[in-house]
């Protein structure tokens, strides 16, 4: 009998870190190529293209039209304008500087639910916001002699979208599975990106082989199989170990661009990176009771990205 840390869905769940972690440096590969737009693009595309092969093999089922609306608006947010932000960032910042800030979107997801639901924040979740906002400024500010880059307000936007994406999925993933909901998000976003079709044609044929192996590679990797393997991770595994693999994925973002980009990150980020940690955990401690309608993200938790908690009807999903 295989060994608990050697099972099947702890390797998943490994897996899943790794490959999100490994997204940040690759941008940078597909950016230097492809520029902003065509990267954006053609993952979103590809990802959409793989989800839907998969989605028969899923028994995926359609949506409901009265739903169509939250999951363009989930599409919009957590796909395209995720997408599109954190290239452009990423054109500046560092990979792993943006993984670093991107681990904030829970945060956002928070404060998005306080103000529209009129949820009543408790002490800690305000503590713990507090918290990781001032770990973003951290590492917003050593990017920059006279305060936060331009490029980090742009990657800080992304976890901004994609918290409010976290928060558009609320009510879906009490209807659906986080396999669904991913699938029916990265095909709106597909749709979204359209415009980005006409600076991303010539781009894609002038590209060289490295950038469009990465775009290949986000695409079909982080995007697509990661989250299958989330969901099939999170689906046998407790909440809290699941959740708690995610705050690996920045550490791992970090060693990740040393070995592939050389990039060597200054000891002020990793402070802000730790701080922020800890803030965010301070709020997944006091929301210890699983909420069916929370998740994490893609490329970190959490496009695509984001902590994403399971339909009442499944034991875990996605």
């Amino acid at each position: 009998m295989a060994s608990r840390s050697g099972s099947p869905h702890v390797l998943a769940l490994a897996g899943t870190v790794v490959l999100w972690a490994s997204a940040f440096p690759a941008i940078r590969v597909g950016i230097d190529g492809l520029g902003v737009a065509a990267l954006s693009f053609l993952r979103i595309a590809i990802a959409a293209m793989a989800l839907a092969l998969v989605a028969p093999l899923a028994k995926v089922r359609p949506p409901r039209r009265r739903d169509l609306p939250m999951i363009a608006l989930c599409g919009a947010t957590g796909v395209t304008a995720y997408q599109v932000l954190l290239n452009w960032g990423e054109v500046r910042v560092e990979a792993g500087t943006a993984s670093l800030l991107i681990a904030t979107a829970p945060v956002f997801s928070v404060l998005l639910g306080s103000l529209l639901l009129e949820e009543r924040p408790a002490r800690t979740v305000i503590a713990g916001s507090v918290v990781a906002l001032a770990g973003a400024a951290m590492v917003g500010l050593a990017e920059g002699t006279g305060g936060f880059t331009v490029s980090a307000l742009i990657v800080l936007a992304a976890a901004v979208v994609q918290g409010t994406y976290h928060f558009a999925t609320k009510p879906l993933l009490r209807r659906y599975t986080g396999l669904e909901v991913a699938t029916y998000a990265m095909v709106a976003g597909t749709v979204f990106a359209l415009p980005l079709v006409p600076a991303a044609w010539p781009a894609t044929f002038r590209a060289p082989a490295d950038a469009l192996a990465s775009a290949v590679y986000l695409g079909l990797l982080p995007s697509a199989l990661g989250f299958v393997i989330w969901a099939y991770a999170v689906a046998r595994l407790p909440l809290a170990a699941s959740t708690a693999a995610l705050y690996l994925v920045p550490p791992v973002a970090l060693i990740v661009s040393f070995a592939w980009l050389g990039e060597v990150p200054h000891p002020v980020e990793l402070m802000g990176g730790a701080v922020s940690a800890a803030g965010v955990i301070l709020i997944h401690r006091h929301r210890a009771a699983p909420d069916p309608g929370d998740a994490p993200d893609g490329d970190v938790p959490a496009a695509v990205g984001t902590h994403w908690e399971p339909p009442p009807r499944f034991e875990r999903s996605e």
